[in-house]
């Protein structure tokens, strides 16, 4: 792709045409050297054209009903006259890496919308919930228009802690069974989550989400200092119980902790964040690329032959990646 298509490409992405932006997300997504290069090219072409754009975080663990809940609260505001981009990270498949494309079967409502725009990606098998180049698809979301962005996670639980590094607020969402559940949510999950949701609040689980709450909140005050404590409340995608509320206590937030100043702050300090992310995952890159060669079958055979220590293979392996100009 020459220069020229690559500005008509982000010409159409501005103009919010939804096939030009499907075609730069998969440009950026590609691990092809020259579709990396012109991935760089157009990233550097997208102006920040919705620096009022919201971005929140949806994680939790599998059976959460994060997908549902994403659906009837995009619908909610989409009639608001919202436009709202959805990245629903999905598990990647063991002999393909591509996503495994789950979540959209259940945002078929929101799916069908034009204020709306839903992206499956995968994981890459990368951990912490995101995908690795999730950073920049919500850069193209911005850019075409999307004022409120979803990142939906993959469903790691305690360990989706990297959402925090990109979005400005992360809404947990907990089954509404309690005992044995609140053994996976640790203080980690707890401590980026600044609104928790006990999801399916209606029929027969309706008492058992009310129950929930008043546990979470328990082990909340045994983890976290009251000024940490995230609201928590109960709510059923289905029915769309307490939606309203959900959204309101979400606005609540944006208006109270994310000042002009404060959200700057917080965009700066995940740019340095990304930096970190970006460093380690080419190197785990160039790491992956030496296992074919006979440098990587000689130093595996003096590390299983005991001949070598961990620590001296990879100070071997950081030193051959250096003479070879990486």
């Amino acid at each position: 792709m020459q220069q020229q298509e690559i500005e008509k490409l982000v010409q159409k992405i501005r103009a919010g045409d939804r096939a030009a932006l499907a075609r730069g997300m998969t440009l950026v997504e590609s691990s092809n050297k020259e579709d990396r290069l012109q991935a760089q090219a157009l990233l550097k072409l997208l102006p920040q054209l919705n620096p009022d754009s919201f971005r929140i975080g949806i994680c939790g663990s599998p059976g959460a009903g994060k997908s549902t809940f994403i659906n009837t609260l995009g619908m909610h505001l989409i009639s608001q006259g919202k436009q709202v981009a959805v990245l629903a990270i999905d598990p990647a498949s063991t002999k393909t890496g591509g996503a495994i494309l789950g979540d959209r079967t259940r945002m078929q409502e929101l799916s069908g919308q034009e204020q709306a725009f839903i992206r499956p990606s995968s994981s890459r098998g990368i951990l912490g919930g995101v995908a690795p180049r999730t950073r920049e698809l919500i850069a193209l979301c911005e850019a075409a228009g999307f004022d409120h962005i979803f990142v939906e996670t993959v469903g790691t639980g305690q360990s989706e802690v990297q959402i925090a590094q990109l979005v400005d607020m992360c809404v947990l969402l907990v089954a509404p069974a309690a005992g044995d559940e609140l053994q996976g949510i640790k203080r980690g999950i707890l401590e980026i989550a600044n609104l928790v949701c006990v999801t399916k609040a209606d029929g027969v689980t309706e008492v058992l989400a009310q129950t929930a709450v008043q546990e979470y909140k328990n082990a909340m005050g045994l983890l976290l200092e009251e000024s940490s404590r995230a609201e928590i409340l109960a709510c059923s995608s289905l029915s769309r119980q307490s939606i309203e509320t959900v959204w309101q206590n979400i606005e609540v937030f944006r208006k109270r902790f994310l000042t002009a100043e404060l959200k700057q702050k917080r965009r700066e300090d995940q740019i340095l964040a990304g930096l970190e992310i970006q460093v380690l995952q080419q190197m785990s890159e160039k790491y992956k690329k030496l296992k074919n060669e006979p440098f990587m079958e000689n130093l595996s055979q003096q590390l299983k032959g005991g001949k070598i220590r961990l620590e001296e293979a990879a100070e071997r392996v950081i030193d051959h990646l250096h003479k070879k100009g990486c």
